[in-house]
């Protein structure tokens, strides 16, 4: 049972009414007003705003009355409600520890095929707030409030999978990405996981380098590449001290009618491109089968022919469905055919210049049904438009 304490001035009625008719209001103006309760802070009321604003768009199964939200960064730091539920489909099992709790999205969702359940976090106010939210929600679980090397020390139980989200700053909040400079280091400890548990999860930044990854961790056997809408949003490695065979990385676009696109690391080094100028069908892959790097191997799976080496725009004369990204009916024109005014979504991949120049080189409007794509042929630069 969570402390008392936590939520019960800001759950009062006439506060929580406040905050729900508040929830459009300007903040930096509110911020600006003295507080109509006495014993809440005009920052505590704008906090939960906040809190509820992040939800609506990132994690809905919080709009739940009594629900606490912690200060922004923990919003930020959080997983979204769809990646949390994409990869709880993916596990089950007895025990399941999350060792970076956090403001416990990943571990609500992550453990629910799991009996028991552990959450381990150092900051004592994000936990009671936490604790008091799975309450709420009616889950259950252990809350330990203590520091991941302390708990590592006296910890004597085996898990079925631990799952860490390493912090991705340093002392001066710059970002860093290699695993022996987050918090914890993951190089320093993964021995140690693996001795106490089956599987050890750790979700990274999606700028993290793969074969990187794969050199200094050789007990990964399973790697998913997350994206929602087309916005890659985290890279998450899987762990195991039993050898597998090979590694299987999953490219993965939530929120959208694509199929996984699922491979072996090194299947792209056996595959040698094939070009062609643009054929009817221009083929554009999900950002996360790129940030895979598996611009050969995509082509292959769907006979797919390139456009040039360093493009990953695909053609082909005849549709191919099932492709994991956009398919477009498209044709040559000349940059003379282009008319002021006219309205289109800008794409420009290896082109010398970006969208805006774009724009403003040949006075068209951003938006619309139809396409642009300024790219490069094995020929040279090339215009696409929509038919």
């Amino acid at each position: 049972m969570p402390s008392k304490s936590v939520g019960n001035k800001i759950n009062k009625p006439e506060i929580q009414e406040y905050i729900k008719a508040n929830l459009n209001t300007d903040l930096h103006s509110l911020l600006l007003k003295k507080s109509p309760f006495p014993d809440v802070s005009m920052q505590e009321i704008v906090q939960q705003i906040k809190g509820k604003q992040t939800a609506q768009k990132k994690f809905p199964f919080l709009l739940k009355d009594g629900i606490i939200f912690p200060p922004q960064l923990n919003l930020e730091q959080s997983s979204s409600e769809a990646t949390a539920l994409y990869k709880s489909q993916i596990l089950k099992g007895n025990k399941f520890i999350d060792l970076t709790s956090g403001f416990g999205i990943d571990a609500y969702y992550l453990s629910q095929n799991f009996k028991e359940v552990t959450l381990v976090e150092r900051n004592p106010e994000l936990l009671k707030i936490v604790e008091h939210n799975w309450h709420i929600l009616d889950r259950k679980a252990v809350f330990i409030n203590q520091d991941l090397d302390d708990f590592l020390n006296v910890n004597e139980e085996h898990f079925d999978v631990i799952y860490l989200d390493p912090a991705r700053r340093d002392q001066n909040k710059n970002k860093v990405f290699l695993l022996e400079d987050l918090s914890p280091d993951i190089l320093q400890i993964k021995d140690r996981l693996l001795a106490i548990a089956d599987q050890v999860i750790i979700k990274l930044s999606p700028l993290i380098d793969l074969k990187y990854l794969i050199s200094v961790l050789p007990d990964i056997f399973r790697i998913e590449i997350i994206a929602v809408k087309n916005d890659v949003k985290e890279a998450v490695i899987f762990l195991s001290g039993e050898k597998r065979d090979g590694i299987t990385v999953d490219c993965i676009n939530l929120e959208s009618d694509e199929s996984a696109f699922t491979f072996k690391f090194g299947e792209e080094e056996n595959v040698q491109g094939v070009y062609s100028e643009p054929e009817k069908f221009i083929y554009i892959p999900n950002n996360s089968i790129l940030k895979a790097g598996v611009f050969n191997l995509i082509s292959e799976r769907f006979r797919l022919k390139k456009l040039h080496p360093n493009t990953h725009i695909y053609t082909s004369a005849q549709k191919v469905d099932g492709f994991p990204g956009r398919i477009l009916e498209m044709e040559t024109v000349e940059s003379k055919q282009i008319k002021k005014k006219e309205q289109f979504n800008i794409i420009s991949k290896n082109y010398p210049l970006k969208p805006e120049d774009i724009k403003k080189k040949y006075g068209i409007k951003d938006g619309g049904k139809d396409y642009l794509i300024f790219t490069q042929s094995k020929k040279g630069k090339i215009i696409l438009k929509s038919v």
